[in-house]
């Protein structure tokens, strides 16, 4: 795949696994279990018992074998019949015979309802701890984007952020549902089991274990070629998804241009390179599990023939031989299962590395210790104080701008893209601070606010208009109950909403889907300035507000606007010019400086700057004419 191919990602982006086990992000990631305790202390105690009751099955097994079956031929039971012959003697209940025998077999049923009735409660346990941290976990990352600074958004791809509240948080819960309770799990009956081997017949017990070591081999290759591999299907599908994100959100321009030929073969170029490294991985799991079934095949002849070899000196029971075998099939299958679980584990802990990550990284626009109340009633003055900003070291986009809007007044700022309009209304809304000079609304600094309540002065329109899925209704009031409808109805009225709303069955109650589909570009942008009026803003903005609007509606807009700025401090932000015409003072900036002000006829008149954006805008309008 070339480098220019459209949604590659470094696997450095996506994959972190090299050095996940940290003994403080463990630390971290269990803290999370503190609200739900009890059901990891009722899971912990579950499993344990669990692991009892599947230890008793060879037991009982090789008593049934040795006590009943052989027909007392066993002089010398094996040590598990011993302890379950004293079990059944303490109980008052016989040990040979048909009773011996029934009384055997419901132990092994009780044993085995147990097992299951435990496993029950262990799974619904661990899966309400587990769905209770996912919950806990995105409700936490959801109220820290919202209030995470502007600039994350800009520098961040969203289906990044989307990966961190989706597959990452997944990643976690897999690893407390099913990752490490079953570990400890597994641990528990390997333990178990390799105390009982060794206290029944260590020689036999020492044949069982010998293939450990090609065991441990085999595992330790499977487990460095998993990692890999795993990394590399992660990177591989992230881009699939970002190559399809793309192409499908931009589908209408592809058509346009006729590349679905072309976009096909790079997005089987992207698929081809996911398929490869699954068929990779595949490989592993391919050679892994059959090596270790020959393995413990392996292990069970060594025992049936030593032991049986053990059974014809009198040295050891067929009982003792079959619980033997019993227990070494129990013994491999867990070793199968570490390596599954420590991808689990290893998954989980690169992805809470990464929610961590995101977690620890603080807004810098936040509130002072000591906010001042917002003023009451507010004038709307804005003042820009010799403000200078960058968004890179050495790359200034404001230098030193300072302009008055005074109560009431409508300030328009123009100028070419790149000019430092649309870094003046961030300012302004303090999505970012100034690196020197001042902001100032009713001649108190913006910083000195709450800018979560500060920014309830403002109304905004945007040129991308956003509307959610919900009514007309619930847009214009932003999904906010307690405001009066009548505000709605009203808003909707002034703004020239009022043919639309009579066309629809459902007026103000229709419902929207995602991004406003069913309205025209034209009628979400009078939605969204609805939207804004509603809230009877003190300063409104309006960002491009009318770039996307064809000719009828961006009248009807500045018919309504025009009634509704009188009386509130309006900063404009226009491209078209004919937009700004009315506007108090129009200030025009170019490089991050203002070099102009004045009003439209002033500007015309000096022949300057604006002047010029005029004349080619004219000259355009009337070659499309």
């Amino acid at each position: 795949m070339s480098a220019a191919t459209p949604g590659a990602v470094s696997p450095r982006e996506e994959e972190k696994l090299e050095g996940a086990f940290s003994p403080g992000l463990f630390r971290r990631l269990f803290s999370l279990l503190g609200p739900y305790r009890r059901y990891v202390a009722g899971a912990l105690v579950a499993l344990f018992l669990e692991s009892v009751a599947q230890l008793a099955g060879p037991l009982l097994t090789a008593a049934a074998i040795d006590l009943v079956l052989s027909g007392g031929r066993a002089t010398a039971p094996s040590p598990a019949s011993r302890l379950v012959e004293g079990a059944l003697s303490t109980a008052g209940l016989p040990s040979a015979g048909p009773g011996g025998l029934a009384a055997i077999a419901a132990l092994y049923l009780l044993a085995s309802l147990a097992a299951f009735a435990l496993t029950a409660l262990m799974v619904e346990w661990t899966s309400r701890m587990g769905q209770g941290v996912m919950f806990d976990l995105r409700t936490r990352i959801f109220g820290h984007l919202q209030r995470a600074d502007v600039a994350l958004y800009d520098s961040t791809p969203v289906g990044r952020l989307m990966t961190r509240l989706t597959t990452d948080v997944d990643a976690l819960n897999e690893l407390f549902t099913s990752g490490f309770v079953a570990l400890l799990g597994d641990v528990a009956v390997l333990a178990g089991i390799v105390a009982l081997l060794f206290w029944m017949e260590p020689s036999l017990a020492a044949v069982t274990f010998g293939v450990l070591v090609p065991m441990v081999f085999v595992t330790n290759w499977f487990r460095k070629g998993a990692r890999d591999t795993y990394r590399d299907v992660r990177t591989r599908i992230a881009r699939v998804n970002s190559f399809l994100q793309e192409h499908l959100s931009g589908m209408v321009p592809v058509q346009l241009f006729r590349k679905e030929r072309r976009t096909l073969e790079a997005f089987s170029v992207v698929n081809d390179e996911h398929r490869e490294a699954n068929i990779r991985s595949i490989r592993y799991y391919a050679v892994f599990y059959p090596a270790l079934d020959l393995l413990s095949a392996i292990g069970m002849a060594a025992i049936v023939f030593w032991g049986g070899w053990q059974v014809l000196r009198g040295a050891m029971t067929v009982g003792g031989v079959v619980a033997f075998l019993h227990y070494s099939k129990r013994f491999y299958r867990p070793l199968m299962d570490l390596s599954e679980k420590y991808n689990i584990l290893q998954a989980a802990m690169a992805s809470s590395e990464r929610i961590f990550q995101l977690l620890d990284t603080r807004p810098s626009i936040t509130a002072p210790p000591e906010p001042l109340p917002l003023p009451s009633p507010a004038r709307g003055e804005v003042v820009f104080e010799d403000v200078r900003f960058s968004y890179k070291p050495d790359e200034e986009v404001l230098k030193g701008v300072s302009f008055r809007a005074r109560p009431g007044e409508t300030i328009a700022l123009v100028g070419a893209t790149g000019s430092g309009k649309s870094t003046v209304l961030s300012l302004l809304l303090r999505f970012y601070d100034p690196l020197s000079g001042r902001v100032l609304v009713d001649g108190v600094p913006v910083s000195r606010f709450d800018p979560v309540a500060y920014r309830g002065l403002f109304g905004i329109v945007q040129q991308d208009t956003f509307l959610f899925t919900g009514t007309i209704a619930e847009n214009v009031s932003f999904f906010d109950p307690g405001m009066p409808r009548e505000r709605v109805l009203s808003a909707c009225e002034e703004v020239g909403l009022g043919p639309l709303l009579a066309r629809l069955p459902e007026g103000v109650d229709t419902l929207l889907t995602e991004r406003g589909g069913g309205l025209s570009v034209g009628e979400k942008q009078l939605v969204s300035f609805a939207r804004a009026l509603a809230r009877d803003p003190r300063v409104l903005i309006l960002d491009e507000a009318t770039a996307s609007v064809d000719p009828e509606t961006e009248g009807r807009i500045e018919r309504a606007v025009e009634r509704l700025l009188s009386g509130r401090t309006s900063i404009v932000v226009a491209h078209r010019l004919s937009t700004v015409v009315r506007a108090d003072r129009i200030l025009v900036l170019s490089h991050g400086e203002i070099r102009e002000e004045g009003t439209h006829a002033e500007l015309l008149a000096r022949g300057g700057l604006y002047a010029r954006l005029y004349a080619l805008q004219l000259k355009d309008r009337e070659a499309a004419a």
